[in-house]
């Protein structure tokens, strides 16, 4: 069983907000219509959208919303073209950022990462730069519903997982690139209630943040999830309680 610290606690608030403020919706959609054009239409046959979906359902995205990005993304319907680009960074105080992002303009979207970061005390990177300070890992989401730490540990070494992170509502389960979807049905088999599933860059060791580098950092990545094209940011960045 792995640790986890106030970081974790405040991307899951935050993620809470975002679905309200309905910018979820829009990140799904995004990973959709990605989705549909790596892959096609075939929700069977390309699981990256078979796991989009899902993801939808689980957000309450109405049925008639992810229907029009798949018909947007496979020429049914008119719709923009995108690309999914993935920035490298470090934050005040020193803590690496990854940052993936769904655009219609490559160059646009890049200026205003870099602006951001700039503007908060970070620096951009160039490829690379710290992603080998990360593990690309499938990370599961599901309600404790009462359920203990022992009987979680029990499903998911049954499953083939790798590793469970307990919280006070949720669990944790992470997995390997290649055993993620096995992994993500068999618990959907099991009528686990899953909150979300995706593909995340973890951290393989932390860094700790002084104090006088939180609330800046804390700017940054605010900043940083508020740009419009940004879908997903990741930090090795440890707040402690």
């Amino acid at each position: 069983m792995s640790g986890h610290n106030k970081w974790s606690t405040i991307k899951r608030k935050k993620a809470v907000l975002d679905a309200k403020k309905g910018k979820i919706f829009s990140r799904i959609i995004k990973e959709i219509m990605i989705a549909v054009r790596q892959a096609g239409a075939d929700p069977e046959a390309n699981a990256r959208l078979r796991l989009a979906i899902d993801n939808a359902k689980s957000a309450n995205m109405p049925a008639e919303n992810i229907e029009r990005a798949i018909k947007k993304a496979s020429g049914e319907l008119e719709g923009q073209q995108l690309f999914e680009v993935v920035y490298e960074g470090y934050g005040p105080g020193g803590a690496a950022i990854i940052v993936e992002a769904a655009t219609d303009n490559k160059n646009r979207t890049l200026q205003e990462i870099r602006h951001t970061f700039s503007k908060y005390g970070g620096t951009l990177g160039e490829s690379k730069s710290v992603s080998w300070m990360f593990e690309h890992k499938g990370v599961i989401t599901i309600k404790r519903d009462g359920k203990s730490e022992d009987e979680m540990m029990e499903i998911i070494l049954d499953v083939g997982a790798d590793d469970l992170i307990t919280d006070e509502d949720f669990f944790q389960v992470k997995t390997s690139i290649e055993d993620f979807e096995h992994v993500r049905r068999a618990l959907a088999d099991k009528k686990l209630p899953i909150e979300n599933a995706s593909l995340q860059w973890i951290a393989k060791t932390n860094h700790e943040l002084k104090k006088e580098d939180v609330e800046k950092f804390e700017k940054l990545m605010d900043a940083i999830e508020d740009c419009d094209d940004v879908q997903n940011v990741y930090t090795n960045a440890e707040i402690k309680e």
